[in-house]
């Protein structure tokens, strides 16, 4: 890539695309493409034909999906196979047609094996069965991975398929309900100083509530009071974060350095797994996590254990080598990232208002 190369971000209001567009823009990229939702619907191959006629991109970061908790994953199977299978096959076909010289694809980590060995590496895709809840997501991940590496075999296009670890970073959905385990231990923490420190104003405008009666069943439903945060679990379950700014640098160093034949070693006949794991090969128990954020945000009481509820899989961590092998290792850690994260929480406050 150059500069002034035409360069095209689907999903770019995202966490993940958002930073994509950042490191891109502070890298001095000059012309991106970007279509919200209600200007492009990407189910629609028509609409995403027209678009591709009209913009001709050079390069296209694969970034859009429909995504969810465990929940959302579970109760609409059908949504979440349906609508990102079409996205992707629509972006991948009309990449091809139009002769975008390389495409970037972002999948997740969830493809792996319920049971999959610990650190995941690569070839273990499809070696045993997917986890239940997750599995339409997860086979239409898989199904765009294969359609790189077939457009990859059968037209000679230059497309990769990455798949990032747990992201957190500026953007983070901290919604006490539906977030993910980082941010929900953040903004509970954050809460439960507001509470020590007698600050019910900011208390009550965070939660979006007029009085502490309204805001008592939200703080107790979250197990969150002036001296201690209630965590889900035992603690003991392991997991791996990266900074979403670091997971779009990496991103961009692979577009700009890496081909289709860099991810599989020469003289490989049967060309499979050829994708990339985004991740930074360390991983945390729950238990530490809480005690780092407990610290970053400043909360002087305790974190409890709800050992009644379910711990999940015990661990989820990427073997990085291959990334390494390619030239690209993370630089944020996790403390660093906290802190960072929580700033942006801070500083983004009245916003959320």
């Amino acid at each position: 890539m150059n500069l002034e190369s035409k360069i095209y971000i689907a999903g770019h209001r995202g966490l993940v695309g958002s930073a994509l567009v950042g490191e891109l823009t502070n890298r001095g990229y000059t012309n991106l493409v970007t279509r919200t939702h209600s200007e492009l619907e990407l189910t629609d191959h028509t609409a995403v034909a027209a678009f591709f006629e009209q913009e001709e991109p050079d390069y296209v970061f694969l970034a859009a999906a429909k995504v969810g908790g465990i929940i959302a994953n579970n109760t609409y199977r059908a949504e979440f196979i349906y609508q990102n299978l079409t996205i992707q096959n629509n972006i991948i076909h009309q990449s091809w047609l139009h002769g975008v010289k390389k495409l970037l694809f972002l999948g997740s980590t969830c493809i792996y094996p319920r049971a999959c060995p610990q650190p995941m590496k690569e070839d273990y895709l499809l070696t045993s069965e997917l986890e239940y809840t997750n599995e339409p997501y997860a086979i239409a991940k898989i199904a765009g991975i294969k359609m790189c590496e077939s457009y990859n075999l059968q037209y000679g296009t230059n497309f990769i398929s990455v798949m990032p670890t747990n992201l957190y970073g500026p953007g983070d959905n901290f919604d006490l309900e539906k977030s993910h385990v980082l941010p929900a231990m953040v903004r509970k923490m954050h809460l439960a100083k507001l509470l020590e420190a007698g600050d019910l104003q900011t208390l009550l405008a965070d939660l979006r509530v007029s009085s502490l009666e309204e805001a008592q069943p939200i703080l107790d439903k979250f197990g969150v009071s002036a001296k201690s945060v209630q965590i889900w679990g035992t603690g003991k379950p392991r997991r791996e974060f990266l900074w979403c700014q670091d997971m779009a640098a990496a991103c961009v160093y692979l577009m700009g350095n890496r081909d289709f034949t860099d991810t599989y070693a020469p003289g490989t006949t049967e060309i499979r797994n050829s994708h990339i794991n985004i991740g930074t090969g360390e991983d945390i128990s729950i238990a530490k996590l809480a005690e780092l954020v407990r610290q970053i945000v400043g909360f002087g009481g305790k974190v409890v254990f709800d050992d009644s509820k379910p711990d999940g899989t015990l661990r989820k961590l990427t073997d990085v080598s291959k990334l390494h092998a390619l030239g690209w290792k993370h630089h944020v850690t996790l403390a660093e990232g906290v802190t960072r994260m929580y700033g942006w929480y801070l500083e983004n406050a009245e916003a959320r208002r």
